[in-house]
């Protein structure tokens, strides 16, 4: 098996993902999606794939796609569609990452799917916004503002009453014509429910939540690239369903889904348990330290044993049936 591992950098978790391969007798080769080739002359099937030849690999695993132009990204995601077409199992595919990567999109399908979440608004009128804000801090609520495409915790504004939710809060809608596209994407605030707050990261593969941590800080936000810390949490039954639940929403291979204690309060049943986002390209670095569970193996055998399951019997004309 050759599996093409999909990544705009290489470092801890490809050696990870390549170790885990290796042990399965599979082999894995690092491409960015930025240099695979749409070429209707060099192929049948069209494609480029460095390292891969006339050929295409058994499989891809997506680790990580560069950010761009909107031209750009919509060419590596098409490569990425134009690999499932034709026949490729792709893990996580170009449909779920953009349902993920698309905040407003993955609210919508939480939504829709009964997943506890907290109130959002996602719009483009930015007078209709201000009077979301008004009359939710008149509630008493807080908003945070997220840029639609972010990541890392990187650009959230915590909208509210600085005397209520903190001096870190703001009290009016920023102008939302640098770093949010002019588009306003708001999520009522879930306050700490401790000191310091925390959230929940669980690591879904293949349907089934496998691990789980606390991510604890004295800021409001929780991501551990804005300096949270982790620490091993138990795996409760109400955090693997919420997990899975929002994981099966978006269909997704697998996923980070972060988790926060909700109103209730961190010891209630799985109705105070609040989805915030779900991660497509789920990054297991910090993850792993705190859990003796093998992350990598775990997404390398689903993807082998689940999705790959038949492929070495499976004709090229069967595979883009």
């Amino acid at each position: 098996m050759r599996v093409a591992i999909m990544t705009d950098e290489t470092g801890w978790h490809t050696r990870q993902l390549q170790a885990a391969l290796r042990q399965r007798g599979a082999q894995g080769r690092c491409v960015d999606l930025a240099d695979c080739h749409i070429d209707t002359t060099a192929a049948w099937h069209g494609l480029q794939i460095p390292g891969f030849g006339r050929g295409l690999p058994d499989a891809v695993l997506v680790r990580g796609i560069a950010g761009g132009s909107f031209e750009q990204v919509t060419r590596r995601l098409g490569v990425l569609h134009a690999l499932r077409e034709l026949g490729v199992p792709v893990y996580n595919d170009a449909r779920a990452i953009e349902r993920s990567v698309d905040k407003s999109m993955t609210s919508l399908l939480l939504h829709a799917a009964g997943v506890s979440a907290p109130p959002t608004w996602a719009l483009e009128d930015v007078a209709l916004a201000r009077r979301i804000v008004l009359r939710e801090m008149a509630a008493g609520h807080a908003l945070v503002l997220k840029p639609l495409f972010g990541s890392q915790g990187k650009g959230l504004v915590l909208i509210g009453d600085p005397a209520r939710h903190g001096p870190q809060a703001r009290p009016a809608l920023p102008p939302l014509e640098s770093g949010y596209g002019r588009l306003a994407y708001l999520q009522r605030f879930i306050p700490p429910q401790a000191e310091p707050g925390h959230d929940w990261r669980v690591m879904v593969v293949g349907g089934r939540a496998i691990a789980a941590m606390r991510r604890i800080s004295a800021h409001w936000v929780h991501n551990v690239a804005q300096g949270a810390r982790c620490e091993a949490a138990a795996l409760t039954p109400a955090l693997a369903l919420l997990a899975e639940q929002a994981a099966a929403a978006l269909q997704m291979d697998y996923a980070g889904v972060d988790i926060m204690p909700g109103p209730a309060g961190a010891a209630g049943g799985p109705d105070a348990l609040q989805v915030l986002e779900v991660n497509g390209v789920a990054a297991w670095q910090g993850l792993q330290r705190v859990t003796p569970f093998p992350i990598a193996r775990a997404l390398v055998d689903d993807l082998l044993d689940r999705r790959c399951a038949g492929l070495a019997t499976a004709s090229p004309v069967q595979r883009c049936a």
